[in-house]
């Protein structure tokens, strides 16, 4: 809602802790409405502290949204603010390999977001990866999660974390410290404004308007969060917009660990809503001293909040600091790697997509038990990382959700459920690589007629062989859905994968099954599998 500092002042914090000199890294976000720069320093124990933000308007959602596209007149506007950004990163020496520059909803709908990329790397050497719904919400998690640890209030409750921003809302519920559902609804501040410009609504039908759309996007997140279970529900505010609520109205301030809370009390909410949505964008401009644009905006998400709130009956709103910048570097200090926790709250939401689609759990559960266990055992044949694992597991907990449609041609239904689901923290990517693991889970090998294997990248389709090739072999191991094999050991013999397995006199099944799906590990890793009973 402001350029500079000014905006967290409310919420800073500061202090030397004497550790090793720290990294400096930044992240640029093109949002709907403004580009915004964090500059932080994160040290040696892994903590993050901000040095310096920057905010300058745009009319990227305009565009988006009215036209489907970004003007010229838009995009150079974008290089002028990301040239003076790039000044500023050069002044503190920051690294390009330090620098992340993502692209939200108005990036990531414009069709011409291919040539609005180029540009700003052409003229700035930025290079914007625009950041699909799951990676926000993985983002948002990674940024709220310290400060819900930090209240044990927020922690034991039912916290319904929301982010009204101008091209969509993003809800994220956290129960006892476990994401319980996550999920971005088209419903924004701007394309609100934008409906009422749209249907040419009168000045008296607006609100009745924008209630009609807010309420048709909270009977659908509604009906994920569980009210009726005796769990207390705690509404937390992200964005902009409520930062600027909470420096107007805040009553009280909580201190966790470094990160802020500050509640606001619904009815000084409600009233402060009426009084904005009274004004005119103008007034609103004179009155507060802020933007054109967030003007504009500022009062469909107030209203969009304020509904939320009423509809979970909650008596105070909490406002965040948190935002998407620092969900993002919270990614750069991990540096991609997912903590134990946090790899958890991934494997959770697909134990709970399988449930939906009625897959035998127990075999699901166990085969990506002895997935797991093949990928550490044949570390030196795939040479694959930890987040590699993690997507192995996932496919084994899902190869069989097809059977909900159908048995025949099961894994093609299982891919295409998977595809048009959303697993918690996956990116667009990702899910793909989760679903070709699952779709080639049985026997016919990879083709290039077969879409959208065909279409993915090599390395990527290298990963789905390796991947889906020892999830054929684990598979096989509990052919007998009796989760009779818990262990084994893996040798290369001859030229040939032994897996010997003790206490079992009698593997048939599973040899059989190996049969008919081990040409896939041959023609990926060269060389054929083969089961062997061993002395315990």
């Amino acid at each position: 809602m402001s350029t500079g500092t000014q905006e967290s002042r409310l919420f800073a914090t500061d202090g030397d802790d004497g550790l090793p000199p720290p990294r400096q890294v930044a992240v640029i976000d093109i949002g709907t409405s403004a580009i915004r720069l964090a500059i932080g320093e994160i040290r040696s124990d892994g903590s993050i502290r901000t040095l310096d933000t920057l905010t300058r308007p745009v009319a990227l959602g305009k565009d988006t949204f009215t036209l489907s596209r970004i003007s010229r007149a838009t995009i150079e506007s974008c290089v002028r603010v990301l040239r003076s950004y790039r000044e500023v990163l050069d002044s503190y020496g920051i690294a390009d390999q330090d620098i992340r520059c993502i692209g939200t909803s108005a990036v990531r709908e414009a069709q011409n977001r291919l040539s609005f990329r180029d540009r700003i790397y052409i003229a700035t050497g930025f290079q914007v990866e625009p950041l699909d719904t799951a990676e926000v919400s993985r983002v948002t998690f990674l940024g709220v999660q310290p400060t819900l640890r930090a209240d044990p209030e927020l922690d034991l409750a039912r916290a319904v974390v929301v982010e009204v921003g101008g091209g969509s809302t993003e809800v994220l519920v956290v129960e006892n410290g476990q994401v319980a559902f996550s999920h971005t609804y088209n419903l924004g501040s701007l394309r609100l404004r934008q409906t009422l410009e749209s249907l040419r609504t009168p000045v008296h039908k607006e609100r009745e308007i924008m209630v009609s759309q807010i309420d048709r996007f909270l009977d659908q997140a509604l009906q994920h969060i569980d009210t009726g279970d005796g769990l207390a529900a705690k509404l937390i505010a992200l964005g902009a917009d409520f930062r600027f609520v909470a420096r107007q109205l805040a009553e009280d301030g909580d201190d966790n660990g470094g990160e802020t809370l500050v509640g606001v009390p619904l009815e000084r909410f409600r009233l402060f809503v009426e009084e904005v949505l009274a004004l005119s964008s103008d007034e609103l401009v004179q009155r507060f001293r802020i933007s054109y644009p967030d003007a504009e905006t500022l009062g469909p998400a107030l209203l969009a909040m304020l509904r939320f709130a009423d509809r979970l009956g909650v008596t105070r709103i909490r406002v965040s600091a948190v935002n998407l910048r620092d969900g993002l570097m919270q990614e750069m200090a991990s540096q991609g790697v997912w903590s134990d926790n946090f790899r958890q709250q991934v494997m959770n939401s697909a134990i709970e997509l399988g449930r939906k689609y009625a897959c035998d759990e127990t075999h699901a559960k166990h085969v990506a038990h002895l997935s797991g266990l093949l990928f550490d055992s044949l570390q030196s044949l795939h040479r694959l990382d930890a987040r590699h694992r993690t997507t192995l597991e996932l496919a084994a907990l899902l190869h069989e959700i097809g059977l909900f449609i159908g048995l025949s041609s099961y894994h093609k239904h299982s891919q295409y459920l998977i595809l048009n689901s959303e697993l918690f923290g996956l990116s667009r990517r990702e899910l793909m690589i989760v679903a070709m693991v699952a779709r080639y889970h049985r026997r016919a090998s990879p083709k290039p007629m077969h879409t959208p294997f065909s279409g993915m990248d090599r390395e990527d389709r290298v990963l789905v062989c390796k991947l889906a090739s020892i999830l054929r072999v684990a598979i096989a191991l509990d052919r007998s859905y009796s989760q009779r094999i818990r262990e084994f050991s893996c040798n290369v013999e001859k030229g040939r994968l032994i897996v010997a397995i003790p206490g079992v006199e009698d593997l048939s099944l599973e040899q059989i099954m190996l049969r008919q799906t081990g040409q896939l590990f041959e023609e990926t890793f060269g060389m054929p599998v083969l089961l062997r009973r061993s002395r315990l």
